[in-house]
């Protein structure tokens, strides 16, 4: 397998040379205030998370019919053709122009993975409004970086890399399995379950050996796909944890949540829900993560005392907070109910994975209003001028709004509603992200109108 390559594309004078040396780490690349300093193809290597790859900076792009510039544009076309994924730098100051619409359209019939980074956001924090006019070139991963100031890079490197292939671990191809973590309170059958799903549906195993109270992660392969699993340290509460040892097994598993694709939630049947379990809900939940609610020890329940039907109602009161999640009774000991794990595992990760159009999403928005106004304050309604998705893992919408305080919660609860509907969002959070035109919404917090 070659080195993964990355280009760097964009029209002049919008920061790609000091991008290029910003994540090289060297003064390779001429830079300069003008426009059309670089015109030929200047390669680098970067590592990013122990990924090697070359990077291409190219020369600026502006469709002009001279010489020089068909020169420029025929080195820009090599660049894109050897890349296995292509950035497309911008520049928030100088805004979006006809030349980015075309480069788009160019790089979409490349068939190339690309990612927009919005460079000169100069700014800690919060993206300006004008960020987010740059969605319209229509990819989902749209970034704000400053290349000068060295702001936003890492995200930028994650999001560049997340396409590349990479180096084999022990025979698994790490960009083709799910990740799925089993997390709980101590003894509620967390390492048997692993063991299940590891030593009787196994094709493929390689076990990364740690400590005994670490989280144990192992490889496997079986006709649903591939999967790393972690079978993680019980996570007690904060009172509880003794010793040193045993707080960072608590740091792992907890950072095992948050690199997980699924969260597997286990309960004791027996036992019942407890405030612990909430909170090691909390964690999936906030991280933003595809879950599943697992009942095991099914089997010695009492079914007369608390049928499975009252029983989930009582598991639904307890994680009111993540009404997605399925909830599954198993029996990992007498195998009940395994056999829908690992479907169940599949559809809510590729649930979390989903991307909805934005014409799409906008119709739905749109039948949603006409059935159901938006709410209204003071004799003014909420405009809700159209709406984007920005991400996945979990699904994450961008509302453009006249005035953001004119939102109330039970109206953003409704759109969930409606888009779950239409999209299948099962087993995963939906993020909401509103942005006002009103300019006292950059300074404001939403209200619940009165």
């Amino acid at each position: 397998m070659g080195t993964p390559v990355l280009a760097i594309v964009g029209r002049p004078n919008v920061g790609k040379s000091t991008l290029f040396n910003a994540l090289t780490g060297k003064r390779t690349a001429i830079v300069g205030p003008e426009p059309g300093v670089t015109r030929d193809r200047v390669m680098d290597e970067c590592d990013w998370n122990g990924l090697a790859f070359t990077i291409i900076d190219t020369g600026g792009i502006d469709f002009a019919i001279d010489d020089m510039q068909r020169l420029v544009f025929n080195q820009v076309q090599v660049a894109i053709e050897m890349a296995d994924v292509v950035c497309l730098l911008t520049d928030l100051q100088a805004g979006l122009s006809d030349i980015e619409f075309k480069i788009a359209d160019m790089l979409r019939k490349s068939g190339k993975p690309v990612v927009v980074a919005v460079n000169k956001v100069d700014r800690p924090g919060d993206a300006p409004m004008e960020f987010y006019e740059f969605f319209e070139l229509g990819f989902s991963d749209t970034l704000a970086i400053s290349a000068s100031h060295k702001l936003g890079l890492s995200e930028l490197l994650d999001a560049v890399t997340a396409p590349m292939e990479r180096p084999d671990v022990d025979g698994v191809d790490e960009d083709d399995y799910i990740t799925v973590a089993i997390t709980g309170r101590p003894n509620v059958g967390k390492s048997s379950l692993a063991n299940r799903l590891v030593g009787e549906e196994r094709s493929i195993v390689s076990d990364i050996p740690g400590t005994t109270r670490d989280a144990i992660d192992s490889f496997i392969e079986n006709e649903h796909g591939r999967f790393l699993i972690y079978d993680t340290a019980g996570l007690r509460r904060k009172s509880r944890i003794d010793g040193q040892i045993e707080f960072v097994s608590a740091l792992r598993s907890r950072r095992s949540v948050e690199e997980a694709d699924v969260s597997l939630i286990m309960i004791d049947a027996s036992e019942g829900p407890a405030e612990q379990d909430t909170k090691v809900a909390g964690l999936a939940h906030n991280d933003g993560k595809a879950s599943i609610i697992l009942i095991n020890k099914w089997d010695l329940a009492d079914k007369d005392e608390t049928p499975m039907r009252e029983y989930e109602e009582k598991i639904r009161r307890r994680f009111e907070f993540m009404p997605y999640a399925p909830v599954l009774f198993v029996s990992v000991k007498t195998g009940f109910n395994m056999n829908k794990l690992w479907p169940l595992i599949t559809r809510v990760y590729e649930s979390s994975k989903r991307r909805v159009s934005t014409s799409v999403l906008n119709e739905v928005v749109a039948e949603a209003i006409v059935m159901h106004p938006t709410p209204q304050q003071k004799g003014r309604h909420l405009r809700i001028y159209y709406a984007t998705q920005g991400s996945v893992s979990p699904p994450t919408f961008i509302f453009f709004v006249n005035d953001k305080r004119l939102l109330h919660f039970s109206y953003e609860r409704y759109l969930e509603n409606r888009l779950r509907e239409n999209f299948d969002f099962f087993g995963t959070p939906v993020r909401f992200i509103w942005k006002g035109r009103a300019a006292r919404d950059e300074s404001s917090s939403r209200v619940t109108p009165d």
